[in-house]
C-alpha cells in the first residue's frame, strides 16, 4: 500500500541487518521487495527449536536446495544469535546472501554475539514517513494515530496502540527476561513517555517510580536497544553561554507515547499536542537522515537561560524550531535569533509549523507548514 523508502536495492549482493522496532513493516518490505527469497521465522515455534538445538542444520537445508535462492531472510534474528556463526560460514565458504531482520540488537550485542565482523550492511526500517503517504498525508492523524502502518490506517488507533504496548512488554521485555520486576518497568514506560522531548533528568525519573537512578538509565539503554526510542544529545560545540548539556529522549512513534501517557482526544492548541508534533518531526528527520544517506546527528541547543532551538542537524547544517501553532508570535523566534548570534555560519534557520502559507522573515528566518518542510527536505531543498 505504501512504497518504502528504504533504500536496500532489489539485487542486493550483500548480506544486510535490517533493524526496526515492531510493525513497522520490515517483513512485508522485504516480502515484496524480494519475492524469491527463502524465509525463516523464528517466531515460529518450529523455526526457532530447530535452530537453537542445532544451527548446522541451516546450512545443512540451504546447501540440499535445487537452486540457490537469490537471498535468505531470517526474521527476529536475536531470538537464536549462535545460528550467526552458520550465516558467517555459509557467507565465506558458499556464498549464500542473507538478509538478517530483528527489532532488537540487545541480546545479540550483550551474549557477544558473532555480527559478522563488518562484512554485512546495516540499514534500519523507521514508521511511516510523509514522502512514502503522499498527497494523502495528515498532519493531524500522524500526530494522533502515530507511525506505525497499522496505526495510521486505523480508524481507531486505541485499541491496537494499547495491544503493541503489551506485545512489546510480553514479547520484548518479559520473554527476554530484559528487566526483573515488569510493573515497575511499566510504570518506567508510563513516566517516560510523560518526559517525551523534554530534558532528561534521571533522579526526577527515578524519584517518580521508586527506583534508581542507574536502574533509569538501565532502562532508557533497553527502549534504545530495542528501537522504541533514542537519545537526542545537546549541541555544546564551540559554546560561548554555557549551555545545557543534558540529553533529551524522544520515543519512536508518538502514537506510543500518546497511549502510555494516556492522552486523549488530541486537538491542535493543546499543549500535549505540541510534544507530540514535536515527536512526529523528529521521527521524519532521523528518518531522513537514514533513508538519504547523509546520516547526519539529530541534537538540540538551549542556553542557560531557557532558550532554545529544538534540533540542530548535523554541525549547524540548518536550525529547526517545532511549533504546533496557526499562528507565530515573535517570542517563537528568540531560538532561531539566538543561535546565529552565538553561531553565525549556521545553516537555514527554519521554523515549522501549522500556518497555510510559507514565508521569510527580514532576518533570513524561513515559516514553513510541516508539509512544505518536509517536502523539502525529503527533496533535498534543505540539506
Amino acid at each position: 500500500m505504501f512504497h518504502r523508502s528504504l533504500p536496500i536495492p532489489p539485487d542486493i549482493q550483500d548480506t544486510f541487518f535490517l533493524w526496526g522496532s515492531r510493525q513497522t513493516g520490515k517483513t512485508t518490505f522485504l516480502l515484496e521487495r524480494f519475492p524469491g527469497a527463502l524465509r525463516f521465522d523464528l517466531l515460529k515455534s518450529r523455526d526457532f527449536v530447530r535452530f537453537s538445538r542445532d544451527p548446522e542444520s541451516l546450512g545443512q537445508q540451504l546447501l540440499a536446495l535445487p537452486a540457490r535462492p537469490p537471498l535468505v531472510l531470517i526474521d527476529e534474528i536475536q531470538k537464536v544469535p549462535q545460528l550467526l556463526d552458520e550465516v558467517q560460514r555459509l557467507m565465506v565458504e558458499h556464498g549464500f546472501v542473507f538478509g538478517l531482520c530483528g527489532s532488537s540488537a540487545r541480546k545479540l550485542r550483550r551474549g557477544h554475539a558473532n555480527l559478522l565482523g563488518g562484512r554485512a550492511l546495516r540499514f534500519e526500517m523507521f514508521g511511516l514517513t510523509t514522502q512514502e503517504v503522499g498527497d494523502q498525508a495528515d498532519v493531524v492523524r500522524f500526530v494522533k494515530h502515530g507511525v506505525l502502518p497499522r496505526h495510521y490506517l486505523a480508524l481507531n488507533p486505541e485499541p491496537p496502540l494499547r495491544a503493541y504496548v503489551e506485545d512489546y512488554l510480553r514479547l520484548e521485555v518479559a520473554q527476554e527476561g530484559l528487566v526483573r520486576n515488569l510493573n515497575a518497568f511499566y510504570d518506567f514506560l508510563r513516566a517516560a513517555a510523560l518526559g517525551d522531548t523534554e530534558i532528561l533528568n534521571f533522579e526526577n525519573v527515578a524519584r517518580e517510580c521508586g527506583v534508581s537512578a542507574p536502574t533509569v538509565r538501565e532502562h532508557y539503554q533497553i527502549l534504545v536497544d530495542t528501537l522504541l526510542g533514542a537519545f537526542v544529545p545537546a549541541f555544546t560545540s564551540r559554546a560561548k553561554r554555557r549551555v545545557i548539556q543534558a540529553p533529551k529522549f524522544f520515543f519512536h512513534d508518538v502514537g506510543t507515547v500518546n497511549t502510555l501517557a494516556r492522552r486523549r482526544g488530541l486537538e491542535p492548541g493543546q499543549e500535549v499536542f505540541g510534544k507530540a508534533f514535536e515527536n512526529w518531526i523528529c521521527h521524519e528527520l532521523r528518518a531522513h537522515a537514514s533513508y538519504s544517506g547523509l546520516h547526519y546527528e539529530l541534537r538540540y541547543w538551549r542556553l542557560a537561560t531557557g532558550t532554545e532551538v529544538d534540533f540542530i542537524l548535523g554541525d549547524l547544517e540548518a536550525a529547526i524550531e517545532v511549533k504546533a501553532t496557526e499562528r507565530v508570535r515573535p517570542q517563537y523566534l528568540a531560538g532561531l535569533r539566538a543561535i546565529q548570534e552565538e553561531h553565525p555560519s549556521v545553516g537555514p534557520r527554519i521554523l515549522v509549523c501549522l500556518e497555510g502559507t510559507p514565508r521569510q522573515l527580514d532576518d533570513g528566518i524561513l515559516v514553513l507548514p510541516a508539509l512544505e518542510f518536509l517536502k523539502r527536505l525529503w527533496a533535498g531543498e534543505i540539506l
